[in-house]
């Protein structure tokens, strides 16, 4: 059982399988100067997880961090801030917040407490409770900073959003129709067509029937949340002049995107941590301008089952993990 100075938290001691994360007791940290400690109610997934749980193996060697074991996953986490680390953090003890804790950086969310720093957490919208706020950090920063911030989308045209269903997809859904696209283009699995035309999509690309790129043609934008060795395939969606974003690593095949006159995005770009742009994003939340999908919800202690329904695939938003209640 925890004590006053220790806590219940999902730890890895070897790479591998959903089997290797253990439910464990652990010290509980302490916030030092411009740090807060947060009582975790909820922690998000998110394919980072994953991706450090099997050891970094989709991930080329030279960008792989090289982080000790044990090792406490998560990023995501909504909840109650329990300790301020100093006077000037800005928050009060009691204040509801939810944020990306240090990212990229050493994950530590999956746990009863976290120690976050102040800059990274912005403040829970009313609206959503914990589970639903932790649903958001991740997914929601990467498709707000991406289209808002470094593509400075501003509208106009079709876009089209492959992995529409997911995490950034169907929040990158309604970012799009919010900034005024003219038409928004969901691709998609099959059952997920009713949920993306409820979150505006125009259009609907059933992948698993019709490729995409033969579904659609002339995009001026094309939105790619799922990357990987195919990815080459997308550029025929795409007009001369058009534009292809991408969230994951993909074989683009730059020499043809040249042939064919898209533009892709100049490397891989990286979510950042902050609270700043998370409140900009709180506040379309709390209004239901944006709206977050949970697929499923899980106990802390069970979190080998919630890596296992996430790697099956086919979610609509997000999985997350309930730490209280």
């Amino acid at each position: 059982m925890a004590t006053e100075n220790t806590m219940k938290a999902v730890r890895l001691h070897a790479y591998g399988g959903p089997e290797v994360l253990r439910y464990e007791e652990v010290p509980r940290p302490v916030p030092g100067p411009g740090e807060v400690l947060v009582r975790v109610h909820a922690a998000g997934l998110n394919p980072p997880d994953w991706y450090v749980r099997s050891g970094f193996t989709t991930i080329p060697a030279e960008r792989r961090p090289d982080w000790p074991l044990p090792l406490t996953l998560g990023t995501d986490v909504s909840g109650v801030v329990a300790e301020l680390g100093g006077p000037d953090t800005g928050w009060n003890v009691g204040d509801e917040v939810f944020g990306l804790l240090g990212f990229p950086g050493r994950p530590s969310g999956y746990a009863e407490y976290v120690v976050a720093s102040a800059a990274d957490l912005a403040r829970k919208p009313a609206a959503l409770g914990h589970v639903e706020a932790a649903a958001v950090p991740m997914a929601g920063l990467t498709a707000f900073q991406f289209l808002y911030k470094r593509l400075g989308y501003a509208g106009g045209g079709s876009a089209v959003v492959v992995g529409a269903a997911g995490g950034i997809g169907h929040l990158a859904v309604q970012l799009l129709r919010l900034a005024g696209a003219e038409e928004v283009v969901a691709v998609a699995s099959g059952r997920h067509e009713e949920f993306l035309h409820g979150l505006g999509a125009d259009r609907f690309v059933d992948y698993t029937r019709t490729p995409a790129a033969e579904a659609v043609q002339g995009a001026d934008l094309l939105v790619d949340t799922v990357g990987g060795p195919e990815a080459h395939r997308l550029l025929g969606a795409l007009r001369r002049g058009g534009r292809l974003v991408s969230c994951f690593l993909g074989d683009y095949r730059p020499e043809r995107a040249a042939e064919l006159g898209v533009a892709l995005n100049e490397g891989l770009w990286q979510v950042r941590s902050s609270g700043g742009d998370l409140a900009e994003l709180a506040l379309l939340l709390a209004d239901g301008r944006v709206r977050v999908a949970v697929d499923g919800v899980y106990p802390l202690r069970e979190a080998v089952a919630a890596h296992r329904r996430a790697e099956r695939g086919h979610i609509q938003g997000k999985i997350v993990l309930r730490v209280v209640g």
